[in-house]
């Protein structure tokens, strides 16, 4: 039983030794967290926010929600759904403000001075929670009201609510000895440290893979906006007269598909699929291993034979054989779909009488050949017409105004976190405020890798609190002056976020428990990529896809070819992700016996070889050292989930081909039934109810090539 007493010291130890609790929790009145926001929707006022106001916010935050959570725990009260659960919604308002901005911007932008408070507070929230969720009496009250959840006469979220937070509890170690706990606290105290370093090495090393190069010349294939953007990058550094190639986070490189020097490309591969692997105080092996071995050693604590076994239990796909048979069914022809892509490819290689094998960092750029080749169709004579407001006015916001009716208005008057930062005002059709969507697109040194949605306020009915939404890409910024021209990969990827938007924005739930993304993890990206669609709807893409200098519509003969290469490469595509999930269910899928990896490199290399999708042009989409997902981001376990939730995905495509598109009936049923609704009901339950059955994995396989059967031979002309 955690008694009063040792709640406080806990929160004093969280403090950090030689340090008293009332010391560190002094907040200065004026600090910006200490209230809630006076902005519009509670838009965290950035402009008064400075590093040092962090640390205070923090250690006031936690010790505030110890103490509501130690009057729940000692209520002389008989436990009620409103003085136990309603109660614990209602606490710790003051760090939920503090939290939210602070891991926003160490995700978005950030410093010495962020790195150094993540790295210091990463195991207090840690003790913090565990020192909620393991207290013995907070956990009787939950526990007995479980018990009675059948006569409480709870309304239907209620009631869900209930039975979530006894989940929770009980997955956090609720029901284990004391000596357990204290087992369990150590564990997770050192998990949240290292899963820290992992993304501060893999921030480190991806800034310092950037690839000099001396010679414009040596740049030839890539544009002139993209050749005076390294220019840029490389001043930016003090690389004065030199050129830099910034890294992206996945294995594969933007840059390799134009870079017409093949050892330039060899060396921009290499450097990108080395991050964190080549010794020094930023390698990630051993973090990696030690990683590993604690979740296998959480996972046994609580019961279960694996960390993924724990996390798919409470996933919607319930099961590792459940994940394991989709993707051993995907690969396959997933793989052979590569091999003939890979074929083709070398037979330009050879009747450009190259004299070498195809090879990894050959991949993109005779992969773009070849779709010249086969569709005349060349990429770059599509960018003019992909300027990024036009996609976003023209495209992405014109979308969600035919299918939903929303406009929006930009807040050039409400303070943001960088100058380049923008803020929309999102309104209903009936005119109606809805949300603030800010929207970060550009990459900078000071940003993680990758693409996301974040939000700093969460819709709630019980607080009465609107979305606050952001969106992060990372669009290379041209020189001052330039248009910010994209590729079709990064169309994509605004609309892919934007539908995460969406689904936090259109949120109508009561508790903040359920609001916006708080689904699981496997039907969180069903929204997001259900929104991809509307990229290549032809009647957006005509919208938006204009030139940015004459604001011509792109050719039809132009939106043609885009259409129809849309299954080109997907062999590649299928294989490289297919790769990547399967390395991570191989690492969490060791039982405890078999955790302790003592070459990380040998592991990862065995591993995609005992699968069948070790193809050696074809790398998996993150290596281990650089799997910022399931290594520090969350998706541990659960990388699977992008292709689990992209057979709902294709599913629900169908049903808006085959209900009209884009129209507004559509669009407001997606709402009302699934998108509004978050984690209120179960996940499944909401697409059934939108569908009208389970879901059908075939357009899924139609849509990725992966539907005909395997070659006899190899000898094929077309690439599927």
């Amino acid at each position: 039983m955690m008694t009063s007493v040792r709640i406080a010291l806990a929160a004093a130890l969280l403090m950090g030794a030689g340090q008293t609790l009332a010391a560190d929790t002094a907040m200065s009145k004026d600090n910006p967290f200490a209230q809630p926001s006076s902005l519009p929707y509670q838009l965290p006022p950035f402009d008064r926010i400075h590093d040092s106001d962090f640390m205070p916010a923090f250690a006031a935050g936690m010790a505030e929600q110890l103490r509501e959570v130690q009057l729940i725990a000692d209520n002389a009260e008989a436990p009620s759904f409103d003085n136990t659960i309603v109660a614990l919604e209602r606490s710790g308002r003051l760090l939920s403000r503090v939290s939210t901005v602070f891991f926003n911007l160490s995700s978005s932008d950030t410093n010495d001075t962020r790195q150094k408070i993540e790295e210091e507070i990463a195991p207090q929230l840690s003790a913090h929670q565990d020192s909620i969720l393991l207290n013995a009496r907070l956990y009787a009250r939950v526990a007995a009201l479980y018990e009675q959840r059948d006569t409480l006469k709870l309304d239907a979220e209620s009631q869900r609510l209930l039975e979530r937070y006894h989940t929770r509890f009980v997955r956090a170690g609720a029901q284990l000895s004391e000596a357990q706990k204290d087992q369990l606290r150590k564990l997770n105290s050192e998990l949240s440290e290292l899963t820290t370093r992992f993304d501060q090495n893999l921030l480190k090393e991806t800034k310092a893979g950037a690839v000099v190069v001396d010679k414009a010349e040596d740049l030839a294939g890539l544009s002139e906006g993209e050749i005076a953007a390294a220019a840029d990058a490389a001043k930016a550094r003090g690389l004065d007269g030199k050129y830099l190639i910034t890294l992206q986070n996945t294995s594969g490189q933007p840059a390799e598909q134009s870079l017409r020097s093949r050892a330039l490309r060899e060396k921009l591969y290499r450097a990108s699929v080395t991050r964190a692997n080549h010794g020094g105080d930023s390698d990630n092996k051993a973090v990696i291993a030690r990683i590993v071995l604690l979740r296998a050693q959480r996972a046994a604590l609580l019961g279960y034979g694996d960390h993924a076994s724990y996390v798919l239990e409470d996933e919607t796909a319930r099961t590792t054989a459940a994940v394991n048979k989709m993707l051993g069914q995907l690969a396959p022809a997933a793989v052979a779909n590569a091999r003939r892509e890979a074929a083709d490819m070398q037979k330009l290689i050879d009747a450009d009488r190259g004299g070498f094998k195809l090879a990894p960092w050959d991949w993109s750029y005779y992969a773009e050949k070849l779709r010249k080749a086969r569709y005349d169709f060349d990429e770059s004579q599509m960018k003019p017409y992909l300027e990024l407001e036009n996609v976003l006015q023209n495209g992405v916001f014109y979308a969600a105004n035919r299918l939903y009716g929303l406009s929006f208005k930009e807040r050039k008057d409400l303070p943001v976190y960088l100058p380049d930062v923008r803020v929309f005002e999102v309104f209903n059709a009936d005119g109606t405020p809805l949300a603030l969507f800010l929207a970060d697109y550009f990459k900078r040194d000071s940003k993680r890798g990758g693409a996301w949605m974040n939000e700093f306020v969460s819709q709630s009915a019980l607080f009465g609190t609107k979305p606050v939404v952001v969106n992060n890409l990372n669009i290379p910024k041209p020189p001052a002056g330039e248009p910010v021209l994209l590729t079709f990969d990064e169309v994509t990827t605004l609309f892919h976020e934007f539908g995460h938007a969406l689904h936090g924005m259109f949120s109508n739930v009561q508790y903040p428990y359920f609001a916006g993304t708080n689904v699981p993890r496997d039907f969180v990206e069903f929204p997001s990529q259900v929104n991809e669609m509307w990229a290549t709807d032809a009647q957006v893409l005509k919208n938006y896809a204009r030139h940015y200098k004459t604001g011509e519509a792109m050719p039809q003969a132009l939106l043609d070819k885009v259409l129809a290469t849309q299954k080109f490469n997907q062999g590649f595509a299928t294989t490289e992700y297919l790769a990547a999930a399967i390395l991570d269910q191989r690492w969490h899928q060791l039982p405890i016996a078999q955790a302790e990896i003592k070459d990380v490199n040998l592991f990862e290399a065995q591993a995609l070889q005992k699968a069948g999708v070790a193809m050696s042009q074809v790398p998996p989409r993150y290596r281990s050292t650089y799997f910022a997902h399931v290594f520090a981001g969350g998706y541990d376990a659960g990388y699977y989930a992008y292709i689990w939730s992209e057979v709902l995905d294709a599913d629900t495509v169908q049903w808006f081909k085959e209900n009209g598109g884009l129209k507004r009936e559509n669009g407001d049923r997606f709402r009302s039934l699934l998108l509004s609704r978050g984690g209120s009901t179960d996940a499944m339950t909401l697409y059934r109810a939108f569908r009208g059955r389970d879901p059908d994995i075939k357009p899924l396989l139609e849509r990725r090539g992966l539907d005909q059967p395997a070659p006899k031979s190899k000898a094929r002309k077309k690439v599927q």
